[in-house]
């Protein structure tokens, strides 16, 4: 991104109350494209923690090689389902009563959505709601894909469960149930889809030593994911999709005989969290912009709000950053802030009191956590402006 990229961004905002998000359409295009082709030919289900738009994800299902979409919660399959979507398989588990009621509900009514467990007291649970609600509820089984090398975990703490064993008698345990079905099998590999392996903020030997256990696990867990799958089907169980992969496993994951779908949600926004790996790259699509109010000193220019930090562990891996113009950069003693964020600015343009600085979240959907719609910018204006969950007056978790 140079000079007129700013240019062009800063025309399209100017008179706009400012903080504000931004999609850049051109870039989900190309991102849209570039997951389509690292897919090959199986389907791509959408992950809409990283989108939380409806609009976005009715852009993005129009697409060739789309079909689905991986939800985060059962209330967000209900508010989804309402508004016509289909197809809604709902990723984590849930627990609370009124939310699977409200699940049975939509189901009664005729819309597809699968929920997700690990264990029996998730199946009893789900079971025993649908049965006072009189309707069968599909289920999808969790199976764990982290690997452990020399002792050391590798992966994310989700399922428990390994083994065809484990499988097979979580299995039994839905089919022993009334108001529940075995529908799929999904496994998350997490330390190859969203662990980045070129980061230039590592050293050389951290990152080679993360390409290596990558490439350490793959085989594991084609292994397992086929051993799962292989002892189900030999049971009888007729599975309707096997999920895999994510954003940055794509090309591993689609070369696994077993999985009959993909999972992308990042790779459609690119977050900067998704700038360091090695094999692809996406085009930075989402974005949110904040208005200079102050300048401390000749090169320094502090704008208002701005502290939209992200998920996971503390660090700067989880920090915005300073996206456009070229040259601006966070204070090391400050960051960003709640309400006012500093930056120091060693480039080209000369900027002013209410010019914007455009910043790149690290994670790809939470941004619509802030924010209550999304300004589209295409041919340097703003084309629309689409409501986020935000904005439709929703918050899932």
């Amino acid at each position: 991104m140079n000079t007129s990229t700013y240019d062009r961004y800063r025309s399209a905002v100017a008179g706009e109350a400012l903080p504000l998000a931004y999609l850049d359409r051109e870039a989900l295009d190309t991102n849209i494209e570039t997951t389509r082709q690292r897919a090959g030919e199986l389907p791509i289900r959408v992950a809409s923690k990283s989108i939380r738009c409806r609009a976005v994800l009715e852009y993005v299902l129009e697409q060739w090689g789309f079909r689905g979409i991986m939800c985060y919660t059962g209330r967000e399959a209900v508010h989804l389902a309402s508004h016509g979507f289909e197809d809604l398989l709902v990723a984590y588990p849930v627990w609370h009563a009124a939310e699977i009621e409200a699940v049975c509900e939509v189901i009664e009514e005729g819309s597809c959505v699968v929920l997700t467990v690990d264990c029996s007291e998730h199946v009893d649970r789900i079971a025993g709601i649908a049965t006072e609600h009189g309707v069968e509820v599909p289920l999808c089984l969790d199976v764990d894909m982290s690997t452990t090398h020399l002792g050391i975990h590798f992966g994310v703490r989700r399922s428990g469960i390994q083994t065809p064993e484990a499988a097979i008698a979580l299995a039994q345990s839905i089919s022993d149930r009334e108001g529940v079905t075995l529908s799929g099998v999904m496994g998350y590999e997490a330390q190859i889809a969203g662990l980045s392996d070129d980061d230039p903020s590592n050293d050389p030997v951290t990152n080679a030593v993360i390409r290596r256990l990558k490439r350490r696990s793959v085989p594991r867990l084609r292994e397992r994911r086929a051993s799962v799958v292989g002892a189900l089907e030999r049971e009888g169980y007729e599975l309707a999709f096997v999920n895999g992969g994510g954003t940055g496993s794509l090309e591993s994951t689609r070369d696994d005989a077993t999985v009959t779908e993909l999972t992308v949600g990042s790779g459609f926004y690119a977050p900067h969290q998704f700038d360091h790996y090695r094999g692809f790259q996406y085009e930075p699509a989402v974005g949110y912009a904040i208005e200079i109010t102050r300048q401390p000193t000749d090169d320094v220019y502090t704008c208002r709000g701005g502290g939209y930090a992200g998920s996971g562990p503390p660090g700067d891996g989880t920090a915005p950053i300073p996206h456009l113009p070229s040259g601006a950069s966070l204070l090391e003693r400050e960051g960003a802030g709640e309400v006012q964020t500093p930056i120091r600015y060693d480039g080209s343009i000369d900027l002013s009191l209410g010019d914007p600085i455009f910043f790149r979240h690290a994670k790809a959907g939470e941004p619509c956590a802030h924010f209550e719609r999304l300004c589209v910018v295409e041919d340097g204006e703003i084309a629309a402006r689409h409501p986020t969950y935000r904005g439709d007056g929703t918050c899932f978790v």
